[in-house]
Parts: C-alpha cells; sequence; structure tokens
C-alpha cells in the first residue's frame, strides 16, 4: 500500500569527477544523512557515479580523434559502473542499510561502450529499474555532442517501479522534452517522476512545472552544483593551455561554477514543494502528500478523462535493443 505521506530528498551535489571509489562514498555519505532525516526516496543526479564531462568532446572533431582524447576516455570507462560489479553492490547494500529506495545517476559500461543512466534500487538493495538514456532499459537518446560518448537506449527501459511509496519512473535531462516519451510514463501511471538532469538554465525549471502539472504527478529534478575544481588538475578543458575558454575570454579557474543546480521538488499542480536551490551543495527536502495526486485529477487526467483514443494513439516499442541474438535452433 502507498504510504500517506512520502519524504524526498534530491541531493544537489557533485562527485570527484574521474574517481569512482570517492564518488561512491559520497553517495554513502549523502545517503546516510538522507536517510537520518527520514527520507523514503532519496534521488542523486545525471552521471554522477562518476562524471558529466563537462565540455570536453575527448578530442574528437568530424574526421580526426586525438591520442589524449582516448586516453581520457579510457579513463572515463574505467571510472563508470559495471551491473552487476563491486561498485553496484555498495549501492545495493546502502540503499538496504538505510531502507531507503535509491536513485543513482551512474555512467554504465558495458564491453567498450558507456550509457548514461538511471538506476532505481528498493529498500532491500534490489534493482527495480535501469534507465539508459541511451540504450536498452529506458534511455531513448543522448543530447548534442553526449552522442559521441554515449550509447542510445531502447524502448524495453520506459519503466514505471510500483513500490510501497508510489508508482516511480522518470527520464533523464532533455529526454524530458520529448512528448511520446512522458505520454508512455503517464499510461503507466506514474506518480513520482524523477528527472535527473545537467541543466541549470532557468527554463528548464518552467519545463519541471509544466511537466507536474501535465502528469499530475510529483516531479524530483535534480542536478548536480559543481565547480572546476571538482575535476581533475589536469582535465584537459580547464587547463590553461587549452583553446576552451570561459563567456569573456578568461581560462577557467578552480572556484569557476559549471554548474548552479537548480534542484526542485513540484506538485501536481505545477506548484512548489521545495524551491529551487541555485548555487551551493543542498539536499533538497520535501514531503509528498499522495492524496494530492487524487486532487489534481479531478479536472485533467492526460491518459483518462482528458484523453482522446478515438483521435489520438500511440504505439511503444519495447523490444531490447540487443543487436545480435543466439539461438539453439
Amino acid at each position: 500500500m502507498t504510504h500517506e505521506t512520502v519524504k524526498v530528498a534530491a541531493v544537489q551535489a557533485a562527485p570527484v569527477a574521474f574517481n569512482l571509489a570517492k564518488s561512491l562514498s559520497k553517495v554513502v555519505e549523502f545517503t546516510a544523512e538522507a536517510a537520518n532525516a527520514g527520507s523514503d526516496l532519496i534521488v542523486f543526479p545525471e552521471a554522477f557515479l562518476s562524471a558529466y564531462p563537462w565540455r570536453y568532446a575527448f578530442d574528437a572533431t568530424i574526421g580526426a580523434r586525438e591520442p589524449r582524447g582516448r586516453k581520457w576516455f579510457a579513463k572515463y570507462h574505467d571510472a563508470a559502473v559495471s551491473i552487476p560489479s563491486p561498485e553496484f553492490d555498495v549501492l545495493s547494500s546502502t540503499a538496504r542499510k538505510y531502507k531507503v529506495y535509491l536513485q543513482v545517476g551512474i555512467v554504465e559500461k558495458e564491453g567498450g561502450t558507456l550509457y548514461c543512466t538511471s538506476i532505481l534500487i528498493g529498500r532491500d538493495g534490489a534493482l527495480l529499474y535501469r534507465h539508459r538514456k541511451a540504450r536498452r532499459w529506458i534511455a531513448l537518446i543522448p543530447t548534442a555532442a553526449e552522442r559521441l560518448v554515449w550509447g542510445r537506449g531502447s524502448g524495453d527501459g520506459l519503466a514505471v517501479a510500483d513500490t510501497e511509496v508510489g508508482k516511480v519512473g522518470g527520464l533523464i535531462c532533455w529526454e524530458n522534452y520529448m512528448p511520446a516519451a512522458r505520454l508512455a510514463l503517464y499510461q503507466k501511471g506514474i506518480e513520482i517522476y524523477l528527472a535527473p538532469n545537467a541543466d541549470d538554465l532557468p527554463s528548464w525549471i518552467a519545463s519541471m512545472q509544466h511537466i507536474a502539472k501535465e502528469g499530475r504527478c510529483f516531479v524530483i529534478s535534480v542536478n548536480q552544483f559543481c565547480k572546476v575544481s571538482d575535476f581533475p588538475v589536469d582535465y584537459p578543458p580547464f587547463t590553461p593551455e587549452h583553446h576552451d575558454r570561459k563567456a569573456d575570454g578568461s581560462v577557467w579557474v578552480p572556484d569557476d561554477i559549471l554548474s548552479h543546480g537548480g534542484s526542485c521538488v513540484v506538485g501536481p499542480l505545477g506548484t512548489f514543494l521545495a524551491e529551487p536551490v541555485w548555487d551551493k551543495e543542498e539536499i533538497v527536502y520535501a514531503t509528498l502528500t499522495m492524496t494530492d495526486l487524487t486532487e489534481a485529477r479531478m479536472d485533467f487526467d492526460p491518459v483518462g478523462s482528458y484523453s482522446r483514443p478515438d483521435i489520438f494513439s500511440m504505439q511503444v516499442n519495447t523490444k531490447p535493443g540487443t543487436n545480435v541474438s543466439f539461438s539453439a535452433q
């Protein structure tokens, strides 16, 4: 049975970029803090394990690749998470130890390909879903230059987990601008919509309010608060000799902010339960009153009273995105 109220926590922080062990330790520390504050569901930003590679396409240009970029891609691969793996076991045991639902944005590796993935782990440590912003198990498509670094997802990952705190699912960053993907989640009855992202523009906040009001669901938007100092000192874009510069043409310095945050929680009528937080590390808390969902749907239900299946229809291909299959025949 769904709880009458659910306390949620959005962790606005940065990982130790390209360092999986230290970033895992931060997940454990923030989870412990949020759990001790009474949180039922704890949500981390996109690519928290172990970096959103700000301002770097790994030295790839049209028609050319550079050795330095390949070396940094290998470092990025080394700092990614496999499922299963000892690193995933740390996440699983953390959720189990603190008896929380834990959503973490990871860079997932399978073979030689990386995926931007959101995983939801249950109170018992079991993997409830894996949403890839790139290939199978959800995730649909990375944005812009991300497509060079991350693979693509497929429809079998458009998942909504039916948990004791509600029906939980979501999309990653600009996937949230895909109306068909949102509609698929609404049809699955999503109640707590998770939106890990890397967008700190004010217009993003308006989108989160729109989705909450459109879907008549709670939305948890969580972004990193990240500085240059969160990256290795030799990370190419931020070294003095690199061509990358700030908007004013000056070189990057350690205290420069890369992502200002803006994490927030929105109720099913589009109003804030927790206002956006900017320019600091913080755990953003909110208490969700689940009866608000029913009240909000009195006058609008996107897949019920306000839908027109006699006019509009949509088909979702949930086939796994596997290139090669083997048969005993």
